[in-house]
């Protein structure tokens, strides 16, 4: 036992990871009060096209919800490995712990994980970010946590994001991940614009809109694919290399853009080959429009028929003759 019980003293405490995204939870819990609210006024709609309503709101919302969503995640691509590794600097105390990597559009996540978490009487937990989005600084966020004394293999997983370091990766990641961002704001304005025509209802320019929504969306996953393919400096754990691929919000994007594609390709080919069908889809089908006038008039007198227009109609020289009785 050393004299400061077994621990050196520029690691003042063990720092937990911290799993819980609020910036997500918060863009979640909007879309979901948005959802819910539509299902409470789903009785209120009348007829058939209540399901139909009722799924053009749910996709309308899955879209929205995706496009803001992975702007805030770190999981564009990820990998994990499971090695024995060392734990502090100027220590030779190894741990076996799970290693993984998750790189964002605004920064890097680095988390190990000790298996067990419980090990040289600490418990190994750790999830940190680096940024280097709009307003933060990457090699200052790693810089911070060499003063906190983080554990090696965190420091030197985030040391090969670093601009300092040979591996050169930290300028395609960056530029990529900003260009990625903006596009999808982009994508979202015109998700915006697709939901505001669809209601007025102007049906070819929101399925416009929707065709432009997954140009965007596309054109995003191309800026972070020249990121992802540049040259990478090896990240070793002795024997056990760590490797990455993309990840959840990667493919999520990719499905969500080929599903605003497939949709706005449906509202162009069905408003120029079936107009009727695509009116009925979004409840504007006129034979019903026609019935409801049907039922509305048939609570107003019976028009006259054609013998009593024919009187009505008489002309007034007919109608001078006026015969008197002598009283």
């Amino acid at each position: 036992m050393t004299l400061w019980d077994g621990s050196f003293p520029f690691y003042p405490a063990a720092k937990t990871s911290f799993h819980f995204d609020t910036t997500k939870a918060v863009v979640i819990s909007i879309f979901l009060s948005l959802l819910a609210t539509s299902i409470v006024i789903l009785p209120g709609i009348r007829g058939r096209g209540r399901l139909l309503w009722l799924l053009r709101v749910v996709v309308a919302l899955f879209v929205g919800a995706v496009v803001l969503t992975v702007q805030f995640t770190r999981d564009w691509e990820t990998g994990w490995v499971t090695a024995n590794t060392s734990y502090k600097s100027f220590s030779r105390a190894l741990v076996s712990a799970d290693i993984g990597l998750h790189i964002g559009l605004a920064g890097v996540n680095v988390t190990l994980r000790g298996r067990p978490v419980n090990q040289l009487n600490e418990t190994i937990d750790y999830n940190e970010n680096f940024a280097w989005g709009f307003g933060a600084d990457f090699d200052r966020g790693y810089g911070e946590g060499l003063d906190r004394g983080l554990p090696s293999p965190i420091l030197y997983v985030a040391e090969k994001f670093t601009t300092r370091s040979p591996c050169s990766v930290h300028r395609q990641y960056r530029i990529s991940g900003h260009y990625a961002s903006l596009t999808l704001w982009m994508a979202f304005c015109t998700w915006l614009v697709s939901i505001l025509l669809f209601s007025m209802p102007i049906l070819l320019h929101g399925g416009y809109m929707l065709l432009l929504t997954a140009a965007l969306m596309l054109f995003s996953l191309l800026f972070f694919f020249t990121a992802r393919n540049t040259p990478k400096c090896p990240i070793q754990f002795g024997p056990a290399p760590l490797t990455t691929d993309y990840g959840g919000s990667f493919w999520l994007t990719l499905a969500t853009g080929l599903l605003c594609l497939l949709l706005g390709l449906g509202v162009i080919i069905l408003n120029s080959v079936w107009p009727e069908k695509l009116k009925l889809v979004f409840n504007l089908d006129e034979g019903r429009g026609e019935e409801e006038e049907g039922w509305d008039m048939s609570h107003l007198p019976a028009k006259p028929g054609s013998s009593e227009q024919e009187v009505l109609m008489v002309p007034l020289c007919e109608l001078s003759e006026v015969t008197t009785t002598q009283l």
